[in-house]
């Protein structure tokens, strides 16, 4: 039951591999990119919309900050999650 030196070394060079932040990352990105959206639909169907000169209720422009804080920066780290997976991928292909 004890695990040799070498398996160890291989094990950790595999949780290493698969542990780069990439799973957190998509998570997260993911995570913001949906609260932007769903922030962006709540402004547009139950807090009134928004016109050329902004919100037109206190709850509207709270939305329309979350909407245009979430979406950007959460797109940035999906991006990221989604150029990290397809690097690992490509990399266990050539292993």
């Amino acid at each position: 039951m004890h695990e040799t030196p070498e398996r160890r070394l291989r094990s950790d060079r595999k949780s290493t591999i698969n542990d780069d932040g990439t799973r957190q990352l998509l998570r997260w990105g993911g995570s913001m990119v949906a609260a932007g959206v769903l922030s962006a639909v709540l402004l547009e169907t139950v807090l009134g919309g928004f016109s050329p000169t902004g919100a037109s209720t206190n709850g509207g422009w709270f939305a329309l900050i979350v909407a245009l804080m979430c979406i950007p920066f959460g797109g940035l780290l999906l991006a990221l999650g989604i150029a990290k997976w397809l690097r690992n991928r490509s990399l266990a292909r050539r292993r």
